[in-house]
């Protein structure tokens, strides 16, 4: 039987061995692991009761962790009724993907075993699970909503994504960008202070709402009250682990932040803003450009857009990975939230949705 904790302040031994299995797992995801988990319990989550099941080898180390969490599902977002669920710790608001335990191969069987029957009476809600991980859900949920994660490969180099007049198009745009003052300037995980990096998440929700507003792109879900748990995750922030920046420059202004998690020899994508007035110099492609260069030149191998399948993705020369939601049901409450996926043609198609609404 697993040790389970019920706070996310964990011993740093333990912290260590969850950061261990998830960057020895050639899938292993930066939301999957302790800096995400913990720090988004710390605030988005904070009061939310969650539990962390932790599995020990014979020498004492950490050889599988599966953080839950208790949640409420609103049955649809203009019917105010929420629904108690089983849930991943670390998912629904901040927009998580790859989700899933950090597992040794041997212990697969056992954490799914303990997870059916820890769950058994409650309805179980396991949102963006990982491929990997396909193997968790028990007997009796079904896959219900499933979400595009393209990435793009960088082993052979930036050179080689997407089409030849495509990166034609790129060269153009980084010469216009070059003559009107813009440069790129990346800042990798652990390199900038902490109050620093918290003045350029300001920045980076500054810029992203000026372009949703210039795009008439509606409201976000990527605002003020998501900045918590950023700031807490750069000052955990340490040199090839946690949060990265690239930012575009105007003569000292800054006009664009692209800004993502670097785990192992990954890089995860999660939000951008750029100022509108350079739109027609393609400065947001330039910033995914240039991300997807320094990153290359720093060893990682994936670029991961994360959810959304946006067609500029394709464009870099991205692949699909599916997160799938699994649903077990229980009680009036579960066949409520059944029905609702029933009726909206149960696992669609990876759904081609942008990360932020």
């Amino acid at each position: 039987m697993p040790e389970i904790h019920r706070t996310p302040e964990l011993d740093g031994e333990l912290v260590h061995d969850w950061r261990e299995l998830v960057a020895q797992d050639p899938d292993g995801s930066w939301f999957a692991g302790p800096d995400w988990v913990l720090a988004w319990w710390r605030t988005l989550g904070a009061g939310q009761a969650g539990e962390i099941a932790v599995w020990r080898g014979p020498d004492g180390r950490a050889e599988a962790v599966l953080p839950l969490g208790a949640a409420r599902l609103r049955v649809h977002r203009r019917v105010p009724v929420e629904l108690p669920v089983l849930t991943l710790l670390g998912s629904g608001p901040g927009a998580a993907d790859h989700c899933g335990p950090a597992v040794r191969p041997h212990r697969r069987a056992e954490v799914a075993a303990w997870l059916a029957g820890r769950a058994r009476h409650e309805t179980l809600w396991l949102p963006n699970l990982d491929a990997a991980h396909a193997d968790l859900p028990p007997a009796g949920a079904r896959p219900v909503a499933r979400s595009a994660c393209p990435r793009a490969d960088l082993a052979d180099g930036p050179d080689r994504l997407g089409s030849r007049d495509f990166r034609a198009a790129n060269r153009r745009a980084r010469r216009r960008l070059a003559a009107a003052g813009v440069d790129f300037h990346w800042l990798p995980p652990g390199s900038t202070e902490p109050a620093l990096a918290a003045g350029l998440l300001d920045e980076l929700l500054r810029l992203h709402r000026l372009r949703r507003a210039a795009a008439a792109g509606g409201a976000s879900s990527f605002g003020a009250d998501r900045l918590p748990l950023h700031r807490l995750l750069v000052q955990g922030a340490a040199p090839g682990r946690g949060p990265a920046f690239q930012l575009a420059r105007c003569r000292g202004e800054v006009v664009g932040v692209l800004y993502g998690f670097r785990w192992a020899d990954r890089f995860a994508y999660y939000q951008t803003g750029w100022d509108p007035r350079f739109a027609a110099d393609s400065l947001g492609t330039a910033l995914v450009d240039a991300a997807l260069r320094d990153c290359a030149a720093e060893g990682v191998r994936t670029f991961d857009f994360l959810r959304g399948a946006e067609p500029y993705k394709y464009r870099f020369g991205a692949v699909d990975r599916t997160d799938t939601g699994w649903l077990r049901p229980r009680g009036p409450g579960g066949a409520l939230l059944a029905l609702k996926h029933r009726l909206a043609g149960g696992a669609p198609p990876a759904q081609r949705e942008p990360r932020f609404s």
